[in-house]
């Protein structure tokens, strides 16, 4: 292991600044990335935009791409590639000239890595995996033998002509990738693509990655012309009322390396049911049944008799801890009917004993609502930045009890 020299990797951009910071800062020669996502949520389209602009690229930053669609026909691909806008960045689909996006219908492994020998790109891209085939199997494409084996061929091509390698792949109802379990082990990074088919944003999230932090999150708008970067994802994900509305906060999240505000909304009304209902759009529903169990040990404030619901608005899914103390106080402010200041940001990690547990990055938590005009803020005592944030008042809080006396 010693006498192994380590490497430095150089990262190329992808054309997308949203994609290559889920990826860790661009593409890395020789990596496999797995892209799953629902039908009709964006995944082509993002690679076709992310290849026509790889192809596109000046001088020496042009890179050689292949797209192979199993899935569609050339013309379908190039009426996508017109309606996008692309075909005047990375010229026609198909053209055989050096430093354009090369068009591949084929579904047959051993064709397609017979060109790609021939061609060599620096990017291949197949939409998808479960449409490919071997020539050494019998079964139907899409079973469990012929992914893992296709796939298998495919790593193997990558890394030993350090190309960079884009897989699309189906997935189930449940959302989870379709196929052998062992095609996310095989590859060095595995995207989700989340979000309604018929909304406006889009949310791509790195849950596994070689070369990057995992939980990394980027956010897109879809728009006519294909998806469009969005570097300010805290706006979209705030509703920024006229006037205080009761069972709305925000709340500072982190997705990856990313600081971000979140409004979270909660409304708790008399349930005419024998069990109330607790419904979470965006949160986890189990956390929430627990944390109204606190509320009610350490706040006395009881809800064995109301239905709660709560919502991230955007389509976001917030996952950690940090959003407990936003969401009681959003609970709390419902069913009390009285609204919090629309300037207050709250984040914090809630005990079963009703402590307040720091979270992660707090000072850079507090940074970003400072930076987004918020002048009051809720927080974790242990999470307090030495010398304060100019223009943000922090109240430090050890317990519910000190939480529900600061609002």
């Amino acid at each position: 292991m010693s006498g192994i020299a380590p490497e430095r990797q150089t990262r190329a951009p992808s054309g997308l600044a949203e994609l290559d910071r889920v990826l860790g800062g661009g593409l890395v020669p020789g990596s496999v990335v797995l892209i799953g996502g629902d039908p009709g949520i964006g995944k082509s389209t993002m690679l076709l935009q992310a290849g026509a602009a790889l192809a596109a690229g000046s001088g020496s930053a042009a890179a050689p791409v292949l797209y192979v669609t199993g899935e569609e026909s050339p013309q379908q691909v190039s009426l996508r590639a017109h309606r996008l806008g692309l075909v005047g960045q990375g010229g026609q689909p198909g053209a055989h000239q050096r430093g354009q996006l090369r068009l591949l219908a084929e579904t047959c492994v051993e064709q397609i890595l017979s060109l790609a020998a021939a061609e060599r790109p620096r990017v291949l891209i197949l939409d998808s995996i479960q449409t490919l085939y071997t020539e050494i199997l019998d079964s139907a494409p899409g079973s469990v033998s012929q992914v893992r084996e296709t796939a298998a061929q495919l790593v193997r091509f990558a890394k030993l002509t350090d190309t960079t390698l884009f897989l699309v792949g189906h997935v189930t109802k449940e959302g989870a990738l379709a196929g052998p379990r062992v095609l996310e082990h095989m590859v060095d990074t595995v995207l989700y693509f989340e979000g309604e088919p018929d909304g406006a944003h889009r949310l791509i999230r790195a849950v596994k990655n070689r070369f990057g932090a995992v939980n990394e999150l980027g956010v897109f708008a879809m728009t006519d012309k294909g998806l469009r970067e969005v570097r300010n994802p805290s706006a979209i994900f705030l509703s920024r009322h006229d006037r205080p509305v009761p069972g709305s906060v925000v709340l500072v999240t982190r997705e990856g390396t990313r600081p971000m505000l979140v409004e979270v909304q909660a409304l708790v009304d008399r349930s005419p049911l024998a069990n109330p209902r607790r419904v979470a759009v965006g949160l986890e529903q189990n956390r929430l049944a627990m944390l109204l169990a606190v509320l009610h040990r350490h706040g006395g404030v009881a809800m064995f008799d109301q239905d709660v619901f709560v919502n991230a608005v955007g389509g976001v899914r917030v996952t950690e801890t940090a959003a407990d103390l936003a969401l009681l106080l959003a609970v709390l402010s419902s069913h009390r009917d009285r609204p919090l200041p629309l300037d207050l940001a709250v984040f914090g990690e809630i005990g079963l004993s009703g402590e307040i547990r720091p979270v992660p990055n707090g000072p850079d938590r507090l940074r970003e609502a400072a930076k987004h005009g918020l002048t009051q803020a809720i927080a974790p005592k242990a999470n307090l930045p030495r010398g304060g944030i100019d223009g943000l008042a922090i109240k430090p809080v050890l317990s519910l009890a000190e939480a529900l006396e600061a609002v």
